[in-house]
């Protein structure tokens, strides 16, 4: 078994930490950010709690040859999963190389476990209702009678925190049983009488055009669009965009593409050494072109100048500053 408890102040720090995901992390809100990210991961599984104090939209693609699931132990907000709004009643499901977006609000607390997915399928097999759980698994949020996911919850609480406190002496027979009992719960769950199998939560508009205009933004950095090219692209009326975002991310999209494009910097910077890339080249791959209105922005989402972003190790070529604890 291997277990890291790490705290972070910046949130592409925390991203790149998450073991097996290929994601992107993006800061919404301003201010210092906090972070703290405990995993602990098996031959066959992983499970990790991450708890973050400032908004965040992740993206990215969930482990291949996987089955995602994610249980919120707190949401002080409204959560967006694949398009679908999320509460501490909801369970998120993510298939194995899907593609995901996910709003997070600011200072959710998250369990999420990864399992193999031929492992997992056997054990859907032999579930009371295995009909059931197969149908739910292809949504990728889920609402669960709040007394019945409160029990599961605590329960693969307890389960983790019991391993993370005798992981220096789980041994591989040990392993094999906590595997099983983290699945058994989770099928469990699924195959309760009381989960409506016929449930549908569809995408809703506003969080296909927040979608379509965050992924218009990065696939074209250089030439950021408009609020109105990008209502031209997408063909639908800027009040649609202005109330999509404010439902979605509950800001502006020119703050929102802002941010995301700002990030997209910070991300440069701290993958780059400084005399390979400079802070004004970082910048302009992203569309920023007015340096001192660039820094002001910068400062003010982040709490630092550019300047003052540690840039990648010379060594490793990987970004440098993590406040970690390994145990």
């Amino acid at each position: 078994m291997n277990l890291s408890i790490e705290q972070f102040g910046d949130i592409h720090l925390h991203a790149a930490s998450v073991r097996d995901w290929s994601q992107t992390y993006c800061q919404l809100t301003r201010g210092s950010l906090q972070t703290s990210l405990l995993q602990l991961s098996g031959q066959r599984f992983q499970i990790f709690r991450e708890l973050i104090n400032q908004r965040v939209v992740q993206n990215g693609e969930a482990p291949s040859g996987r089955i995602c699931f994610a249980v919120p132990l707190a949401v002080p907000g409204t959560a967006r999963v694949q398009g679908r709004e999320a509460d501490e009643s909801s369970f998120f499901v993510l298939q194995g190389g899907e593609e995901f977006m996910f709003h997070m609000p600011t200072g959710m607390d998250l369990l999420s476990i990864t399992f193999d997915q031929r492992a997992f399928e056997q054990a859907v097999g032999s579930a009371s209702r295995p009909e059931q759980v197969q149908v739910l698994l292809k949504q990728p949020v889920l609402r669960i009678p709040a007394a019945r996911l409160g029990d599961s919850r605590r329960r693969l609480l307890g389960l983790f925190e019991q391993a993370v406190i005798s992981a220096g002496a789980l041994d591989a027979e040990t392993e094999a049983w906590l595997e099983g009992a983290l699945m058994s719960e989770l099928v469990d769950l699924l195959a309760a009488p009381e989960c409506d199998m016929r449930q549908r939560h569809g995408s809703s508009p506003g969080s296909y055009i927040v979608e379509k205009c965050h992924r218009l933004t990065v696939d074209d950095r250089l030439n950021p669009p408009s609020v109105g090219d990008l209502c031209k692209r997408l063909r639908v009326s800027r009040r649609s965009v202005q109330n999509g975002f404010r439902s979605v991310t509950e800001t502006t999209p020119i703050n929102y593409l802002r941010c995301v494009r700002l990030n997209g910097v910070r991300r440069e910077l701290m993958s780059t050494r400084g005399g390979d890339v400079s802070i004004g080249d970082a910048a302009a791959q992203w569309g920023f072109f007015h340096l001192s209105h660039f820094a002001a922005d910068y400062q003010e989402l982040f709490g630092e100048l550019p300047s003052q972003t540690r840039r990648a190790d010379g060594a490793t070529g990987r970004p440098t500053g993590k406040a970690s604890a390994l145990v």
